[in-house]
C-alpha cells in the first residue's frame, strides 16, 4: 500500500534530482549522463568517484524534497503539516505557528525507498548510504523560516513563523559545494582484502568514524572524462557545446570551451544555425498579442576533433608513402 501511495512521488523526486544534476554540471566534462542514475551496487560493480557521491546525494534529496512538498500540499492522507512546535516561543518577538513543511515524514519515507536500493554490505555500499544521508541533511540545512506579522494596525509586535523548504536550486548549489569539498577515503587495503570479515568491517568503521555526517565521500579518483568509454557510460566531450560569448556568463561558463575542448585535445568549431523566434509583438484591443516570426543566425561553438592531416605538408606525406615500418 505504501509503495502504491508514494512511488510516483519517489520517481518524480529522483527525476528532479537528476535534472538538477544536469544543471549543476552542464558545462563540465562529466555532465551527469542518464547512465549516472543507477543508485545501487547490486548486479554491477559501480564506481565510487566524486561524481557518484553527488548523484546519490542529489537523488536522495530530490526524493525527500518531493515527498515533503506533496505531504504539505495534502496529497497524502497519512500526513500533513508539521505543527509539533506550534505555540512555542521561537525567539524574541516571534512564536512557532502556521504550516511547517513536514521534513521528518519526507526523510522517513525517502529512506525506505532510496536506501533499500543498496543491498550490498561492502565499503562501496556504506559510502552510497552515507552520501544518501548527506542529501537528506542538505534538505534540512537549507530550510528557511517564513514569518507573518500580527499586531494593532500592522505594528508587527509579534510574528508567527514556520519552516519552509528552500527552492530546490539552493539545495543543488549547496550540494555542489559539498562535491567540490568531498573527502576521499583512504582505506587500509590489507585489512579490506579480508572481505566481509570482522577485520574488514572494523577497518571500514574506523574510516567512517572520522567522516562528518554532512561531508560527501568517495573512494576512487575520477577519470578526465575527455574520451568516450561506452562500458562505463562516459560520452566524452567531442560534439559537446561550449560557451564563448553571451550575456551574464559566469567565469566558469566562459572557460567551458577551454575545459571541454582545448584541454581535451579538441578544437573549438563555430557553427551558425538559424533560429526562429517571435518579434515585433503588438498588443491589439482587446485582448490579443500578435507577433511576427523573425529568423536570426546564431553562432554556437562545439568541440570537434583536430584535423591532423591538415598540419602535415603534402610533399612530406608523398615522401613517406610506401615506407611503412
Amino acid at each position: 500500500q505504501a509503495y502504491l501511495t508514494y512511488s510516483s512521488s519517489v520517481a518524480a523526486g529522483a527525476h528532479s534530482g537528476m535534472e538538477e544534476c544536469k544543471f549543476q554540471f552542464g558545462w563540465e566534462r562529466w555532465n551527469c549522463p542518464e547512465s549516472a542514475l543507477q543508485l545501487s551496487t547490486h548486479n554491477r560493480l559501480r564506481s565510487a568517484t566524486r561524481e557518484t557521491s553527488f548523484v546519490h546525494a542529489i537523488s536522495s534529496a530530490g526524493v525527500m524534497y518531493t515527498l515533503t512538498r506533496n505531504c504539505s500540499l495534502g496529497d497524502f492522507e497519512s500526513c500533513g503539516c508539521d505543527d509539533s512546535r506550534n505555540g512555542r516561543v521561537g525567539g524574541r518577538g516571534w512564536v512557532w505557528g502556521g504550516c511547517s513543511d513536514n521534513v521528518e515524514f519526507g526523510e522517513r519515507i525517502s529512506k525506505l525507498f532510496v536506501d533499500a536500493l543498496e543491498t550490498g554490505h561492502d565499503t562501496r555500499a556504506l559510502i552510497n548510504l552515507h552520501n544518501n544521508e548527506v542529501g537528506r541533511l542538505a534538505v534540512k540545512a537549507t530550510m528557511k523560516r517564513t514569518c507573518k506579522c500580527h499586531g494593532v494596525s500592522g505594528s508587527c509586535s509579534i510574528q508567527t513563523c514556520w519552516l519552509q523548504l528552500a527552492d530546490f536550486r539552493e539545495i543543488g548549489n549547496y550540494l555542489k559545494i559539498k562535491y567540490n569539498q568531498a573527502h576521499k577515503l583512504e582505506m587500509d587495503k590489507r585489512r579490506m582484502r579480508a572481505g566481509n570479515s570482522a577485520d574488514s568491517r572494523g577497518a571500514t568503521a574506523e574510516t567512517f568514524h572520522h567522516v562528518h555526517a554532512t561531508e560527501l565521500v568517495f573512494l576512487e579518483d575520477s577519470p578526465d572524462y575527455c574520451t568516450r568509454n561506452a562500458s562505463l557510460g562516459h560520452h566524452g566531450t567531442e560534439g559537446r557545446e561550449c560557451l564563448q560569448t553571451g550575456k551574464n556568463l559566469s567565469h566558469w561558463e566562459k572557460r567551458s570551451c577551454r575545459r571541454l575542448c582545448t584541454e581535451c585535445g579538441l578544437r573549438v568549431e563555430e557553427r551558425r544555425t538559424e533560429v526562429v523566434a517571435s518579434c515585433n509583438c503588438k498588443f491589439h484591443w482587446c485582448c490579443t498579442v500578435r507577433c511576427e516570426q523573425c529568423r536570426q543566425l546564431v553562432a554556437k561553438h562545439f568541440c570537434a576533433r583536430r584535423d591532423t592531416t591538415a598540419t602535415v605538408p603534402s610533399h612530406i606525406k608523398r615522401r613517406n608513402k610506401g615506407h611503412k615500418r
